[in-house]
C-alpha cells in the first residue's frame, strides 16, 4: 500500500521544486564520491550507488557484468530473496539493481521516516556488502540469463544491434553486448562472480547519489552508512581509446522474416565531447524529434517505406555510436536505405534551416523541465553528471548552451564528424 502512496506523491510533484536544485558533491570516509540535491515538500528519497563496472569491464568473460547486477539481491547476509523483497516492501520501498554498458548500479527509492528508512537503508547496505551469490542462485540466474540470451537469437532487431557495434567497436570492450553471449555466459562459475565483484564493487569505485527531503548531515550519515562495509579497493584503470575506422561497410544477415531491420552509424562523442551541443540540437532536428524530424518525413511521410526512422547519439564514457534506425519490407529495404544516406548526406552538408533551429530550440527547452520533475529522474541526471565528471552546474546551463547552437555551428561539426562514407549498415531481414 506504501507504494501506490509513493507513486501519488511523485505525480503531485511541482516542476518549481527542482527549478533551482542545487547538486552538493564531496567523499566519504571511505573515498567514494557523494552528490547530493535536497528537496523539499516530500517526505522521500531517490538513492543510487554507481559503480564504474558495467559491461565494458567484462574482459573475455563477456556478461560477467550483468550477471553480477542480477545477483545483488538474490540473497545478502542471513537473508534469502524473500526476505530481502519483504524487508523492502514493509516499509513502502522500492529497491532495483541494474547494469549497462559503463555502469552498474543499485537503487532505492524509500520514504524519509527514521524507521522506515533506517531498515530500508540497513538492508541495502547488506545487499552492497555482503551478497551472498550461492550456488543456487546463482545457477537458477544463470539459466534464466541463458534463457533470455536464446530468446535474443529470434529477435532480428537484437541481432542488428549486435552486429552494429561489432563492426563499430571491433576489439574495444563497448563491442559486445550487455548481456554476453551464450557461449560465455555458459562457463561462468559462482567464483567467477564473486571474483568480479571483490574487484569492481569497491568503495573508491562508487559513487552515492542522493536526492530527496533530507538535510546535508542526514545524506553524509547515509553515504557513510551505504559504502561503510566496502572494500577500500580501487578505481578500475581507464578504457581504452576508440578508434575510428576510415571506411564505411555494409553487411546483410539473412533471417526469416517479412521485415528487415536496419541500423546504419558511426562514432559518434563522449558525455564531455566540446560539440556536444551542436550534435545534440543537430540530432533532433536531423531524427530525433519523431514526426517532424528530417529522416520521418523522408521515409515515412513522403515515400512511406517505414512505420518510423530516427537516429540518436548515444553517448558514453569513450565515444558512443551515432545511429540512424528504420525498419521495412524486405523489398523496400534498398530503397529506404538509399534515402535515409541521402538524408543524412543533405543534412552533413548544408546543416538545418533557420526555421528548423527554431523550431528544436523551442522544443528542447520547453520541455526541459519536465527531464527532471522527480526525485527519480533528478537522481539520475546527478548519476550521469558524477559519473561522468560533468560541471556541477550542468542542468543550470543547459539552455543557454542550447541557445547557443547555430546553423553554422551544427553544420560544421557535422561535416568535421560525421562522413556518410563511413557509415556502416547492418540489415537483418528476409531476402528481397
Amino acid at each position: 500500500m506504501r507504494i501506490n502512496f509513493i507513486g501519488l506523491f511523485f505525480l503531485l510533484v511541482s516542476h518549481s521544486a527542482f527549478s533551482a536544485a542545487k547538486i552538493e558533491q564531496w567523499q566519504t570516509a571511505q573515498g567514494s564520491s557523494v552528490l547530493f540535491v535536497e528537496t523539499t515538500g516530500l517526505p522521500m528519497v531517490d538513492i543510487q550507488v554507481v559503480f564504474d563496472a558495467g559491461s565494458a569491464r567484462d574482459g573475455k568473460q563477456q556478461g560477467i557484468a550483468s550477471l553480477t547486477s542480477a545477483l545483488l539481491d538474490t540473497g545478502a547476509g542471513e537473508w534469502n530473496a524473500d526476505d530481502i523483497a519483504q524487508r523492502f516492501e514493509s516499509v513502502g520501498a522500492q529497491f532495483g539493481a541494474d547494469a549497462s554498458i559503463d555502469t552498474a548500479s543499485v537503487s532505492l527509492r524509500s520514504l524519509t521516516e527514521t524507521k522506515l528508512l533506517n531498515k530500508a537503508l540497513q538492508t541495502m547496505q547488506v545487499i552492497l556488502s555482503q551478497p551472498n551469490f550461492n550456488k543456487n542462485d546463482f545457477q537458477r540466474e544463470k539459466n534464466r540469463t541463458l534463457a533470455g540470451l536464446k530468446h535474443r537469437e529470434e529477435s532480428p532487431g537484437a541481432i542488428a544491434g549486435i552486429e552494429f557495434f561489432k563492426s563499430l567497436y571491433k576489439d574495444h570492450p563497448y563491442a559486445h553486448p550487455t548481456g554476453g553471449n551464450i557461449e560465455s555466459v555458459s562457463n561462468f562459475s559462482e567464483d567467477d562472480i564473486k571474483t568480479f565483484y571483490q574487484q569492481y564493487y569497491v568503495a573508491k569505485n562508487a559513487m552515492v547519489v542522493i536526492v530527496g527531503d533530507m538535510s546535508k548531515k542526514q545524506a553524509m550519515a547515509t553515504a557513510e552508512t551505504l559504502v561503510s562495509n566496502l572494500k577500500a579497493g580501487s578505481k578500475p584503470d581507464a578504457l581504452p581509446k576508440v578508434n575510428f575506422t576510415s571506411s564505411g561497410s555494409t553487411k546483410h544477415i539473412d533471417f526469416p522474416s517479412t521485415q528487415t531491420h536496419v541500423l546504419a552509424g558511426l562514432i559518434g562523442m563522449n558525455r564531455k565531447d566540446p560539440n556536444y551541443f551542436d550534435f545534440y540540437v543537430g540530432n533532433h532536428i536531423l531524427g530525433g524529434s519523431g514526426l517532424v524530424s528530417q529522416l520521418f518525413i523522408e521515409v515515412r511521410e513522403k515515400k512511406g517505406l517505414a512505420y518510423s526512422a530516427s537516429s540518436h547519439f548515444s553517448p558514453m564514457l569513450k565515444k558512443g555510436p551515432f545511429i540512424m534506425s528504420l525498419q521495412t519490407r524486405n523489398d523496400q529495404t534498398e530503397q529506404a536505405v538509399d534515402i535515409m544516406q541521402k538524408t543524412l548526406e543533405n543534412f552533413v552538408k548544408n546543416g538545418p534551416t533557420e526555421k528548423a533551429l527554431v523550431a528544436a530550440k523551442k522544443n528542447i527547452t520547453g520541455g526541459f523541465a519536465m527531464r527532471f520533475d522527480t526525485n527519480s529522474k533528478l537522481s539520475n541526471y546527478a548519476a550521469m553528471i558524477g559519473f561522468y565528471q560533468m560541471p556541477l552546474n550542468y542542468l543550470d546551463v543547459f539552455q543557454k548552451k542550447i541557445e547557443a547552437v547555430t546553423v553554422d555551428s551544427i553544420r560544421k561539426a557535422f561535416k568535421k564528424r560525421i562522413n556518410p562514407e563511413n557509415i556502416h549498415t547492418i540489415t537483418v531481414g528476409g531476402k528481397k
